[in-house]
């Protein structure tokens, strides 16, 4: 496999210093709560805290002492009409600045918290799996696009999306993670058919799904009871993906549409399975250390 995604070594190396803002408190309604923090440097920022008056207020505050190289104070902040909000809430900020340790810290966490993200398997690196893929990129999952051409994966553009060249995608299911999900939109109807069925083998699949029709889904069963006796697994198959209320085939609305499908059934199998997710995580890379000292 072949990927890449932003990362946060790439800012480190691009930063001479910069400060850590946390949340530490999240009181009422806030528009993060305390896993949420940033990176500011003089120039740039990297994640979020939560946008608007409080972004600007925290990164004001950690330029300040980047420019004084005095540490910053805590800031306690009620999110009230006399900054700019209406949330309500009351948010805590702690600062610290970015030390060779601490920034080891911070790499460990990222990269735990991507080895956590739910799988989606895209298969099919044609115009709508390329769209699906973008619009999954942006989401916090782990994104795999494959497929068994070569050159439909070279002219692939989609950026932070893994891929995957196999002339055997029915493996890359058996070999996926619990709690991953399998959206199938290959070029070939009966390799679509192949991955489904393999699919929907998986009792701990997020999601499975596939582009087609009232049609399509009903040759499938057919076909699925053909091969193995068992129609009643296609009841778990999502077919159409996107769902039927936009009368729309522009790749563009269906992935967007099939995304907000399977990032809810992916985060919601995740809720339901923390133990998988730990399991998951203890086969991975080592994992992170807490950030807050």
């Amino acid at each position: 496999m072949t990927g890449a995604r932003e990362d946060i070594r790439d800012f480190l190396r691009r930063v001479p210093a910069a400060v850590l803002v946390e949340v530490t408190g999240a009181a009422g309604s806030t528009p993060r709560d305390t896993d949420a923090w940033m990176l500011v440097s003089e120039r740039a920022i990297f994640a979020t805290i939560g946008g608007g008056q409080l972004e600007y207020m925290a990164i004001d505050q950690a330029r300040r002492a980047l420019r004084s190289g005095l540490a910053a104070a805590p800031m306690t902040v009620p999110l009230g009409p006399e900054i700019g909000q209406c949330c309500g809430g009351r948010v805590g900020l702690s600062f610290a600045a970015v030390t060779p340790d601490l920034a080891a810290r911070l790499i460990a966490r990222c990269d735990q918290e991507m080895a956590s993200r739910p799988h989606v398997y895209v298969f099919g690196a044609g115009h709508v799996g390329d769209a699906l893929a973008l619009a999954l990129s942006l989401a916090p999952l782990r994104v795999v696009l494959v497929d068994t051409r070569e050159d439909a994966l070279e002219a692939s553009t989609v950026p932070r999306v893994e891929t995957c060249l196999t002339p055997m995608p029915e493996a890359v299911v058996r070999d996926a993670p619990a709690g991953s999900s399998f959206v199938i939109l290959t070029h070939d109807h009966a390799l679509d058919f192949l991955i489904a069925a393999e699919a929907l083998k998986r009792p701990d699949a997020a999601y499975v799904g596939m582009i087609g029709s009232k049609t399509k889904r009903a040759t499938f069963r057919n076909w699925l009871s053909r091969e193995s006796g068992n129609p009643a697994l296609s009841e778990n198959l999502v077919c159409p993906i996107g769902g039927t209320t936009i009368k729309d085939k522009r790749p563009a609305v269906i992935a967007t549409l099939a995304a907000a499908e399977i990032l809810t059934a992916a985060l919601a199998w995740r809720a339901r399975s923390p133990q998988s997710v730990a399991d998951t995580l203890a086969g991975s890379s080592p994992s992170s250390l807490p950030i807050r000292r």
